[in-house]
């Protein structure tokens, strides 16, 4: 373990826990209005917080809350004390301004050096970094977070694939962090220029900022020969490095529960679910000085497991992301997130990890069509292929699909920086 605290006994963990959550509601609600309100309308004050099992009283913090409280509003320091600015894409509206003190970014290396160590990367060891830097916070999170641990970083950034490949086989990288989608456009373009993607020194991708299915990570792992170990983070809470799968069992995600809080609540209620229930994501930050977060509503789908892992870390873990409260399609009154589609897909051995889903909207009646690549050696009809993903969709999920097109390898638009988008919705246009 990189820090004794991984290991730590809950009855510890929780009194850190309790005496930081004290810390932050004091901090939050003396130096940002927006708190100070909020407290006011449910009627608390921060002596009302004894610890974390008081965590249900506080007020949720939303994306909107940060839109509207944009640039700095929700700023807890003065700017003379704010060492670095993050923003979220904005593609949605105004981004998410984000702030760090000294103090700040020290956590934020230490938590990712950790995320890294149980990652299975390994002081002095090299690290090929090809998350965008810039005002995403991917890059330079990733960056400070390999120093940190002794490794040595290669900062390529996003996108140049070509110089990416180069560089894995010039400088022998041990592992390197990227998106799942971009790690398959890797594999897939060192093929075209006549590389055989297994044969790169990779032992270690670290996959995040977007969600995934295991059929995919399994893919990644066939198609680069190495252990796939998915990160998670959001900007709004740190950056990545808020929680990380252990190499050694890769069983749910372990939170760093010293720094972030974890609840799971009703997407539809905001009341606590049961222990072990799948619901939305909720975290508070611990420790964090220019931007204290309360119970923030992060929109993703997942479970939290309290047992003691394989590999001896006693914080809780968290299950892979399944899904976006706001990427739930709705589609003739059937249900369905765009991440169980994709765990159809990709589970179908002929289809290619690429496809698109767009809706449609012809009167009163919403439409859905799937576009999918065939892999390179299929050698079938693409009229079987397209009946099988519409039987399987049927099957699973219960959805009935307009229009399935099956085309063939390389047709579907590639992305190269930043986050693949999958989903395509014309129902407003």
């Amino acid at each position: 373990m990189y820090h004794e605290i991984e290991g730590a006994s809950r009855e510890r963990l929780e009194r850190i826990q309790s005496r930081r959550l004290r810390e932050t509601v004091e901090r939050a609600y003396e130096n940002v209005d927006f708190y100070r309100r909020k407290f006011s309308e449910k009627g608390i004050t921060p002596e009302d917080i004894e610890g974390v099992e008081d965590v249900s009283k506080l007020p949720f913090t939303t994306k909107e809350d940060f839109r509207d409280e944009y640039p700095d509003g929700l700023f807890a320091v003065d700017h003379e004390d704010v060492r670095r600015i993050h923003a979220s894409s904005g593609t949605t509206g105004k981004p998410k301004i984000v702030s760090y003190t000294d103090g700040d970014l020290q956590v934020w290396a230490e938590v990712m050096a950790r995320s890294l160590a149980a990652a299975g990367v390994e002081e002095g060891e090299t690290f090929q970094n090809a998350y965008g830097y810039g005002l995403f916070t991917g890059g330079l999170g990733f960056h400070d977070g390999i120093e940190e641990l002794g490794a040595t970083v290669i900062p390529t950034g996003g996108g140049n694939t070509a110089r990416q490949i180069e560089m894995l086989q010039d400088l022998e990288a041990d592992a390197m962090g990227c998106t799942p989608s971009y790690c398959l456009y890797l594999a897939e373009t060192a093929e075209e220029r006549g590389i055989d993607p297994r044969e790169l020194p990779l032992e270690t991708v670290v996959i995040g900022a977007e969600p995934f299915t295991d059929p995919m990570r399994d893919e990644i792992e066939r198609a680069l020969d190495v252990n796939a170990i998915d990160i998670y983070g959001l900007s709004e809470i740190i950056g990545p490095g808020v929680s990380v799968e252990c190499v050694e069992a890769q069983e749910g995600l372990h939170v760093w529960e010293d720094h972030f809080y974890p609840e799971i609540v009703d997407p539809e209620t905001g009341e606590p679910v049961d222990p072990g229930e799948e619901g939305e994501l909720v975290l508070t930050t611990l420790t964090k000085e220019a931007l204290p977060v309360l119970r923030y509503r992060t929109g993703d789908i997942t479970r939290l497991h309290g047992e003691t892992c394989d590999c001896g870390r006693t914080a809780r873990r968290m299950d892979n992301v399944t899904g976006r409260t706001d990427d739930l399609l709705i589609v003739r009154g059937v249900n369905v997130y765009a991440s169980q589609i994709e765990e159809v897909m990709v589970d179908l051995e002929d289809v290619a990890p690429h496809y698109r889903i767009d809706l449609y909207r012809e009167g009163s009646l919403d439409t859905m069509e799937i576009t999918a690549e065939h892999h390179e050696d299929y050698d079938g009809s693409n009229d079987d292929l397209e009946d099988l993903i519409e039987r399987r969709l049927e099957e699973r999920l219960n959805v009935t699909l307009d229009e399935v097109n099956v085309v063939g390898p390389g047709v579907i638009d590639r992305t190269e920086t930043g986050k693949v988008q999958r989903v395509f919705d014309h129902r407003e246009e």
